[in-house]
């Protein structure tokens, strides 16, 4: 008999819980070998490749010991007698132990119960009243003397810091930028430094998203910064990229803290300049922007090449995004039209990754993208199709729902221009949401796509909701359709794990509570039917959206009248 060689020979059975994360989700088998494993090698995805035997540390443990440690070393820079131990332990069982204590019975996915009781989170008695997204106020800074104070702008390293701290969120807040460049940025004289109402305005973000941490008793440092720069920034149009992009930071800032009146005024600016500099027109090879940009009330200079050429298309698209979305949950009309003029018309390519700009793969296809969508005319040569370009369709088809239902009047019969539109639209949703990666393979993508993904496919159920909730009090189907999206929500739900509610978009609270209004709706009905029916599943779904409202609510106090509101609610049911 030959002798087998060596490659012939299985590998070891790895014992229990050594394999990694994503094998272990896809159920495959593990070598266990370090940085990563031939299973993810083969498919192409070693940054996938995460261990949690207790040993190794995943990439969030990594990411939250990375910002500890910047936060201890900005406490050093602060207070020179401020002495840091020297060695930081690893407690290798604090994963497991934070994990399981989400599976308390009231306050779980899952749970048939509606109460949070058992979550570490505001209850309906602490919340305030008015409406869900006015009236959070944001914590009462403490006072303090700093060298930040001192001078107008931070040291390089501080500021560096805070870039890195803020990095990992900057999806949250839609901003599109080459973070390399501006973290070198600092290092350069300040005629070459961009400009500091956008540095405060990143600053500010690093120090919101530390909440608790001691990094947040800057924040209204930086938001007073960050405005008294605004208006020394517009005056110049050389700096109005920056004011854009830090208008859209502040918009968001003010929005996800329930201040919305303050964020309406700063997304309103945002999108106005975007249209007055012709962002939206267009960009030709290395030139200036043609067509309506060329008789944009401010003229922009030829971006110098492709990053900043990309750069442009993503903040025009950060603003899209903003005005879309946040128009649906302030009632107010969008701030860019879309129009068939070429003042308005929406001509720029669909937004791609940053590694593609970086790399001089700039889309130089030019058509009415938005208009192009709705109208199904798709094209494998628009690059619509990037994770960037899908979360920028998903904004398109929420407010477009939204505005048609708004329009409906029930009092009228439908006219043929309302059902034309109608069917359209429906048609649009029911195509885009099967060409969307599964949810339940989310997992195995990287995080920011996952979290984009979370994102898009919760926006595209909760469009269905917003234009089939209306027609449901007459319509059996649109109450089926509109039912199944709330609970297609739910599902997407199911997918979050703990460490991702760090990164998710503030918009996916507004979706919940629409989805939780229908399933509410629903589960009155249920209890008043006769003979009764079980309402266990219904409650459990309840019970899944509140828990993740609540979660959410934590870092985005804009929930909080929501989730009390919600809680009220379901008081009533019981």
């Amino acid at each position: 008999m030959a002798n087998k060689s060596p490659a012939d020979t299985p590998p070891p059975t790895l014992q229990r819980g050594k394999a990694c994360l994503r094998c272990r989700k896809r159920k495959m088998r593990c070598d266990g070998v370090k940085p990563a494993c031939q299973q993810c090698v083969r498919a192409k995805k070693p940054e996938c490749c995460q261990y949690d035997d207790g040993r190794g540390k995943t990439r969030t443990q990594l990411l939250r010991e990375n910002i500890e440690r910047l936060e201890q070393r900005i406490r050093e820079l602060e207070d020179p007698e401020y002495t840091s131990p020297s060695v930081t332990l690893y407690d290798p069982h604090l994963h497991q132990r934070s994990g399981s204590s989400s599976s308390s019975i009231a306050g779980s996915p899952g749970s048939p119960g509606f109460s949070a009781v058992h979550s570490p989170f505001p209850s309906a008695t602490n919340s305030p009243h008015g409406s869900w997204i006015q009236g959070v106020p944001s914590p009462s800074p403490t006072p303090f003397s700093d060298p930040w104070h001192e001078e107008q702008q931070p040291t390089v390293e501080l500021a560096q810091m805070l870039v890195d701290i803020f990095s990992p969120h900057r999806h949250q807040c839609l901003l599109g930028i080459h973070v390399g460049r501006l973290r070198e940025s600092f290092s350069r004289t300040s005629r070459e430094q961009r400009h500091p109402v956008l540095a405060n305005a990143i600053f500010l973000w690093a120090c919101y998203i530390s909440r608790p941490g001691p990094l947040s008793q800057h924040e209204a440092h930086y938001l007073d910064r960050a405005l008294e720069a605004l208006n020394n920034a517009i005056r110049s149009p050389n700096n109005l990229l920056d004011v854009i992009q830090a208008s859209c930071l502040i918009s968001m800032y003010f929005l996800s803290n329930g201040r919305a009146l303050e964020g309406s005024y700063h997304a309103n600016a945002a999108a106005t300049l975007a249209v007055q500099c012709g962002l939206h027109g267009g960009i030709v090879g290395g030139s200036a922007f043609g067509a309506s940009g060329a008789n944009a009330s401010f003229k922009l200079d030829p971006p110098k090449d492709a990053i900043e050429q990309g750069e442009r298309l993503l903040t025009f698209w950060q603003v899209f995004n903003l005005d879309r979305c946040w128009s649906v949950v302030l009632h107010k009309p969008v701030a860019i039209q879309d129009g068939p003029d070429p003042y308005t018309s929406i001509l720029v390519p669909w937004p791609q990754d940053m590694k593609e700009y970086e790399s001089g793969q700039v889309n130089e296809i030019h058509d009415q993208t938005i208009r192009s969508f709705f109208s199904g005319q798709v094209s494998n040569l628009d690059g619509g199709f990037s994770t960037l370009a899908l979360r920028v369709k998903a904004s398109a088809i929420f407010e477009r729902a939204h505005r048609l239902a708004a329009n409906w009047d029930k009092r009228l019969s439908l006219s043929s221009a309302f059902t034309d539109d109608f069917q359209t639209l429906e048609h649009t949703i029911t195509r885009f949401i099967p060409n969307l990666i599964p949810v339940h393979q989310l997992d195995a993508t990287m995080p920011d796509d996952k979290h984009a993904f979370l994102v898009i496919h919760t926006l595209a159920h909760a469009a269905m909701i917003h234009l089939y909730y209306s027609f449901g009090h007459d319509d059996p189907v649109s109450y089926g359709k509109c039912l199944q999206a709330a609970r297609s929500c739910v599902s997407v739900i199911k997918h979050i794990a703990e460490p991702d509610y760090e990164f998710l978009d503030p918009i996916m609270g507004p979706c919940w509570t629409c989805a939780v209004d229908t399933l509410i709706r629903e589960a009155s009905i249920m209890e008043s039917s006769w003979p009764p029916v079980d309402c266990t599943d219904i409650q459990c779904e309840i019970g899944t959206l509140l828990y993740a409202m609540t979660k959410l609510s934590a870092r985005f106090p804009l929930l909080s009248y929501s989730v009390a509101k919600t809680q009220k609610r379901l008081s009533g049911l019981r």
